[in-house]
């Protein structure tokens, strides 16, 4: 089975400030920052599966809230979905994220 990369938008909200650092740090390895706690991160399953893992293991599962949304192929409608108003951040180009 072939390991596409889909484009997915990742929003958050941590009650604690300690906490929302690490994820804040976490996310900036798998993804581009489009604004205040909300992530574009191209992804394929393992990658998906281990940003679940590393988030998991950082937040409070009964404060805080993790939003994982299936955005598709980033070459299709994982850049076609998104509309602005005022200021718009450049969409991340498809591919993988070097670190």
């Amino acid at each position: 089975m072939a390991r596409g990369r889909k484009r997915y938008l990742v929003a958050y909200d941590i009650r604690n400030d300690k906490r929302l650092r690490r994820v804040y740090k976490t996310m900036r390895a798998y993804g581009w920052a489009m604004q205040y706690s909300v992530f574009i991160c191209d992804l394929d399953f393992v990658e998906l599966i281990g940003l679940r893992t590393d988030l998991g293991a950082i937040i409070n599962h009964g404060a805080d809230s993790i939003a994982i949304v299936d955005l598709g192929q980033p070459e299709d409608r994982g850049s076609k979905c998104f509309s602005f108003m005022g200021q718009s951040n450049p969409l991340p180009t498809s591919g993988p994220v070097i670190i």
